[in-house]
């Protein structure tokens, strides 16, 4: 007899309305065939900037709780957190569980299972034989922008010998020959990151045929990414800022190539599930055009090229390691807290034309940065010292990240999910991701601890559970 399964399809920051546009338009043939086999919500984050961010509101969803409750504010800090998650309650309740990409983690050992966390996190891989995969895609991932991606061959023998054993597809292989060839000229590198998406399918559907897991997780940023920088070329009209007729010819279809990238994926998620699985869709947030940059020419950002030259350059030679995560921002984690605060010091007297270069923030030992300039500056700017005569050229330090931000989050976002029945019903009222959790503990005849409060969703709970 088979045995009832979910998976939670985590497709962060997609937009409603965009869904519905494109599907409208014919373009999503898989989302339309999901959307029409299942129950219909529309989800509610419940905060606003700056509480408004991914690696808060996915705790949310993992744990049950709000963001008044869990405190976890920036990426990374998941792993502190106290809560027990979704899989932590099912893996202890004898479910196994497959924990793939989720955002800003934390989980208990041994896991009944496997956990692969977000590229973003230095939380360990369980078991630790993940670890080439995650080497590979947390550098590709974190240095994306960067024209030298830190690997050595070594680290591509290994990746490749781990992706042999774990499901590399002839398809994912095909895509990969493809981008490559697509690259002459310098175009086409943005799409590099749907490549990775179909690695971490790849990899996801090895560990779901070798394990089988009750309850899976399968999380993806690609489109998210895109629409953060690209929105502005879908929808020029809406800012003062208009890209160029180049730039336009290049990305005008970027957001849309993301969504359908992802409908291949629902297609493949579709062909995996049987009668027995429960396919969870959810985006926890979305975006929205940001326009709230424009009358200053619009917002970009800046990254180090190399983080231990800038570091050497603000005068730190404390012992400290630095982990990137998105985009301008990075963890500077010191031995001693005395340290960090030294350092934060230092970091903070960096200026440029006699303006913080930084933003900062401390906690304990470890020190959350990121260049604080978000308008373009001239080739002549120059990086300084408070107080020092130390100076070098800004550039020679930093770069400009590609692309000008244009997409902000949005406190909406979607829930659809398809039971074994495949009912479809459309409910108006807005739910809290509070009640993402619960819900599923619940579909799994396991009773919520009292610490998730939101409310059940009982439409997606029939007289049977799935344990």
């Amino acid at each position: 007899m088979s045995k009832n399964r979910l998976i939670l399809l985590e497709f962060n920051e997609l937009c409603p309305d965009l869904m519905e546009q494109f599907i409208s338009q014919g373009k999503l043939p898989n989302f339309q065939r999901l959307r029409s086999q299942s129950h219909v919500y529309l989800t509610d984050a419940g905060e606003v900037s700056p509480n408004l961010e991914p690696w808060i509101q996915w705790v949310t969803v993992h744990s049950g709780v709000p963001f008044s409750e869990h405190g976890v504010f920036l990426l990374g800090q998941g792993a502190a957190l106290e809560t027990k998650c979704i899989w932590d309650i099912l893996s202890a309740a004898k479910h196994t569980v497959g924990v793939c990409g989720s955002m800003n983690i934390r989980y208990d050992r041994p896991v009944n299972g496997y956990v692969l966390p977000d590229p973003w996190s230095d939380t360990e891989p369980y078991p630790e034989s993940l670890m080439p995969y995650v080497k590979f895609v947390k550098t590709n991932v974190q240095e994306h922008s960067n024209d030298r991606v830190p690997l050595s061959k070594l680290d591509h023998l290994k990746f490749l010998a781990f992706m042999q054993s774990h499901g590399l597809s002839v398809a994912t292989i095909t895509s990969i020959i493809r981008q490559l060839m697509s690259e002459n000229g310098g175009k086409n590198r943005w799409k590099r990151a749907v490549i990775l998406d179909k690695l971490q399918f790849d990899c996801f559907r090895s560990y779901d045929r070798k394990l089988s897991p009750d309850f899976s997780t399968f999380f993806l940023n690609s489109t998210a990414h895109l629409q953060h920088v690209y929105w502005r070329n879908l929808q020029p009209e809406l800012f003062n800022v208009k890209p160029s007729e180049q730039e336009q010819a290049e990305f005008a279809a970027a957001i849309l190539f993301g969504y359908q990238q992802m409908d291949e994926l629902i297609g493949r998620f579709l062909e995996l599930a049987d009668d027995h699985t429960t396919l969870m869709f959810s985006t926890a947030l979305s975006q929205q055009p940001c326009l709230i940059y424009e009358e200053k020419g619009g917002k970009v950002l800046f990254r180090p090229r190399e983080f231990e030259a800038l570091m050497k350059f603000a005068g730190i030679t404390a012992p400290h390691s630095v982990l990137p995560v998105m985009a301008e921002q990075f963890y500077v984690h010191f031995d001693l807290e005395q340290d960090a605060i030294a350092g934060e010091r230092m970091l903070a007297a960096l200026q440029v034309d006699g303006k913080p270069a930084m933003i900062l923030s401390r906690e304990g030992a470890s020190v959350f940065a990121g260049c604080g300039l978000f308008t373009d500056q001239p080739d002549s700017a120059v990086l300084s010292i408070a107080d020092s005569e130390r100076a070098v050229r800004f550039f020679d330090v930093f770069y400009k990240v590609e692309g000008m931000k244009s997409g902000m989050h949005h406190p909406d976002g979607m829930l659809w999910v398809r039971t074994p029945e495949k009912r479809h019903q459309i409910h108006r009222d807005k739910v809290p991701l509070e009640s993402i959790a619960p819900t599923i503990l619940e579909m799994f005849g396991v009773t919520p601890p009292s610490y998730m409060k939101g409310p059940l969703l009982k439409d997606l709970l029939p007289a049977r559970t799935m344990a």
